[in-house]
C-alpha cells in the first residue's frame, strides 16, 4: 500500500521536498485561545496551517491543509478537533473523498493528522501503559485508496475521527468528529472545497464506525452536510458493540479489544469502572490505556477475567450497559444516503470461533449476521443497500477486496449514477441484532 500511496504523490506532485520530519509540534492540535470553545457553532474554523504530505515522517511534494475545529464530544460537550485535507494541485477538485482511517488506538499520538505532519513514531515507548509504540503505522499504511481519487480530482479529508482524546470505539463521537470536519475543510478556502462540493463517505473497521455514525447522525446534526452526501462505502461494521464482546470473549487474536473498548468507552463518557475491576482487570486496563490495535494482543481475554466475580455478567455493571446502548446502530436512526455495505465472515482465520446460538459467525471481531440486519433494516426503510458477503475472509483479509468495491462504487454515486441495490436478496440477519443491553437485576 505505501508503493501505491508513493505512485500517486508523483502523480500529483512537483518538486520533491527533502528530508525526514520531526516530530511536529503538539501544540497545533489543541486549542487555546481566549474566547469559549462553547461560543463557536459546530464546524467553526479555529486555525489552519499548510504542512508537506508526510509518509513514515518523510516529506513529500504533496501538500495537506490541517484545520482546527470546534466539534462535539461522546458527552455533548464543544470541544476542538483536527482534520487533514489533501488535493491535486494539477485538477479542480471534482468532490470530497472522505476517509475515515481505522488507526483504532487510544493512543492520541496515533491520530492521522500527527502522521500527515510527520509525527511518525516507531518502537518507542507509550507513556502510560508502556506497549511498543507503532500506532501511527495505521494511518501512514492503509491510504491506498488515495491514488485513485487524488488523480482522478477529488480531495481527501482525514478526520481525527476519534478525537483529540483517542476516544476508542465511541460511535456518535466519531460521527460527530467527521461531520464537523466536512463544515470547516468547506469554509477554509485554501482547501479548495466550498459549501456545495459533494461528499463520499468511505471507512474499514474503526473507518466505518465513524462512517455511518456520520451518515446516521447527518440529518439531525449536520442537515448541511447532509445534503451534500453522494454515498456511503463502509466494510467491517461494528453494530452493537456489547454483542460483539460476546462475539470476540475469549478469541485469540482479538480478545485483547475487550480492554481496549471498556477503556475507550470509559474515557469517552467519563466513566469510573476501577471498582468493578478484578487487580488483573486493573493491570491489564493501564497497559492497554494507550495501546494501538496493533499491539492489543491478549489471547483468550474475557471479560470475566478482567472484572471481581460478582459482575462476571457485563449487565451487572450499569455504566457499562448505559453506554455500550448509546453505540448501538441498530436502534439509531436511519441514514438517508445510498450505501456499500461489505462484510466477511470467516474469524476462524484470526481465532475467533463463531460465538453462541443468536450470534453466529463473523470475521473475527464483527458478527456477519448483524451487519445483514443492519443492511436489511435499510433497505426495509428504502435505502438503496449494496450488501456483499465475502463469507471465505476475515477482517484483516476483506479490505483487499472491498477498497477497490468501495471506489468504483463511489466514483458512480459522485457521477450520479443510480444507486444499485440487491435488498431483495439481503436477508433478515441476526433476530437479536439490535437488542438494547439490560440491567441485571
Amino acid at each position: 500500500m505505501v508503493s501505491l500511496v508513493s505512485a500517486a504523490i508523483v502523480a500529483v506532485g512537483a518538486l520533491a521536498l527533502p528530508g525526514v520530519a520531526q516530530a511536529d509540534d503538539q501544540d497545533f492540535f489543541s486549542y487555546t485561545g481566549a474566547q469559549s470553545i462553547g461560543s463557536f457553532a459546530p464546524g467553526a474554523v479555529l486555525k489552519t496551517r499548510s504542512v508537506p504530505y508526510h509518509l513514515a515522517g518523510v516529506a513529500t511534494p504533496l501538500e495537506a491543509v490541517q484545520v482546527v475545529y470546534r466539534t462535539t464530544d461522546a458527552k455533548g460537550e464543544p470541544v476542538a478537533n483536527v482534520t487533514s485535507l489533501l488535493k491535486n494541485p494539477t485538477k479542480s477538485i471534482t468532490g470530497v473523498v472522505s476517509y475515515q482511517s481505522a488507526y483504532d488506538s487510544l493512543n492520541p499520538a496515533d491520530s492521522p493528522s500527527r502522521a500527515v505532519a510527520g509525527d511518525f513514531h516507531l518502537f518507542g515507548m507509550t507513556p502510560v501503559g508502556r506497549n511498543i509504540s507503532v500506532g501511527n503505522v495505521m494511518s501512514n499504511a492503509e491510504n491506498a485508496i488515495m491514488p485513485a481519487v487524488l488523480a482522478l480530482g477529488y480531495a481527501v479529508n482525514l478526520p481525527d475521527t476519534e478525537g483529540q482524546n483517542a476516544d476508542f470505539a465511541a460511535g456518535p463521537e466519531y460521527g460527530m468528529n467527521t461531520l464537523d470536519s466536512l463544515r470547516a475543510i468547506s469554509a477554509v478556502a485554501d482547501t479548495g472545497v466550498s459549501a456545495t462540493t459533494p461528499i463520499g463517505l468511505v471507512g474499514y473497521s474503526g473507518g466505518a464506525i465513524a462512517s455511518n455514525w456520520a451518515a446516521i447522525l447527518a440529518a439531525k446534526y449536520a442537515p448541511d452536510i447532509n445534503r451534500r452526501i453522494v454515498g456511503v462505502a463502509q466494510g467491517g461494521v461494528l453494530v452493537n458493540p456489547a454483542r460483539n464482546l460476546q462475539y470476540v470473549s475469549g478469541s485469540l487474536g482479538w480478545g485483547g479489544v475487550i480492554g481496549m473498548a471498556i477503556n475507550g468507552v470509559a474515557r469517552a463518557y467519563g466513566l469510573d469502572f476501577d471498582r468493578y475491576l478484578s487487580d488483573y482487570g486493573r493491570q491489564v486496563l493501564r497497559q492497554l490505556s494507550d495501546a494501538s490495535i496493533l499491539n492489543f494482543w491478549y489471547p483468550g481475554l474475557t471479560w470475566q477475567k478482567l472484572v471481581k466475580p460478582e459482575y462476571a455478567d457485563p449487565k451487572s455493571v450499569p455504566e457499562f450497559v448505559d453506554a455500550v446502548n448509546k453505540l448501538n446502530m441498530g436502534t439509531a436512526p436511519v441514514p438517508t444516503t445510498p450505501m456499500f455495505i461489505a462484510q466477511a465472515a470467516n474469524g476462524i482465520l484470526e481465532g475467533t470461533a463463531p460465538g453462541p446460538a443468536g450470534i453466529g459467525p463473523g470475521d473475527g471481531v464483527m458478527i456477519a449476521g448483524d451487519v445483514q440486519a443492519l443492511a436489511h433494516r435499510y433497505c426495509a426503510a428504502g435505502l438503496p443497500v449494496l450488501y456483499h458477503a465475502y463469507d471465505p475472509l476475515s477482517h484483516t483479509l476483506a479490505p483487499d477486496l472491498w477498497g477497490p468495491e468501495s471506489v468504483l462504487w463511489l466514483l458512480d454515486r459522485f457521477a450520479n449514477k443510480p444507486a444499485p441495490d440487491n435488498c431483495a436478496q439481503v436477508g433478515p440477519g441476526n433476530l437479536d441484532a439490535f437488542a438494547p443491553q439490560q440491567h441485571a437485576r
